[in-house]
């Protein structure tokens, strides 16, 4: 396959991927409270930082075929004057996100020991060392905008200091690794005595 045809293939895998987890952000973002669409679009980028913009053209459709589905219903408000339609979960919706959710998590954990097993392949480190975890597509979505209490500060810096640990561990032992082989003759010295 040519480069470009595979360019144009990644991205349009990505596109589909995109497509699914903006649609469980919308269930996420509509679970925490009422929005209209362009508040979601706006919240969307703002929650990935920029790295997800969905157009109009994008989120709209979505919009109308979680309305199609019953998970989410809309009415119409008037604002500064101006029509809006307003999306709030349903009852349906939130079981649909609940079991997404949990499907989601189940396929993260089977594709991240996949993603490490590659990634000590393509990256040459050592089996024995685990590789960090790649953060969850959904943290953005769940993540509360609301001051965080005394234990979720305390449970998020345990969590930090335990993931500090790990890595001085992992570093220490890449360092000893790196003192052996720079001990270690070169290749092409052997091959040149005689």
């Amino acid at each position: 396959m040519k480069p470009d045809a595979q360019d144009q293939t990644t991205q349009n895998w990505m596109k589909e991927a995109q497509k699914g987890y903006i649609r469980l952000g919308v269930l996420m973002l509509l679970k925490r409270k009422p929005a209209h669409g362009y508040e979601i679009m706006k919240e969307i980028s703002q929650r990935t930082k920029g790295f997800w913009r969905p157009t109009a053209g994008g989120i709209y459709p979505i919009l109308n075929d979680l309305e199609k589905s019953s998970y989410i219903k809309g009415h119409w408000e008037t604002q500064k004057n101006r029509r809006l339609k307003v999306y709030t979960i349903t009852k349906s919706g939130e079981e649909i996100l609940k079991k997404a959710l949990l499907k989601q998590t189940e396929i993260f954990q089977n594709l991240n020991g996949l993603f490490n097993e590659f990634a000590k392949e393509v990256l040459n480190i050592d089996a024995n060392i685990p590789a960090p975890a790649p953060p969850s597509p959904f943290t953005v979505f769940l993540e509360n905008k609301s001051e965080p209490t005394l234990q979720q500060l305390e449970n998020h810096r345990k969590h930090l200091a335990d993931h500090i640990k790990q890595m001085r561990e992992e570093l220490k032992e890449v360092d000893s690794k790196i003192v052996y082989l720079k001990k270690q003759p070169k290749p092409e010295a052997q091959g040149t005595s005689q």
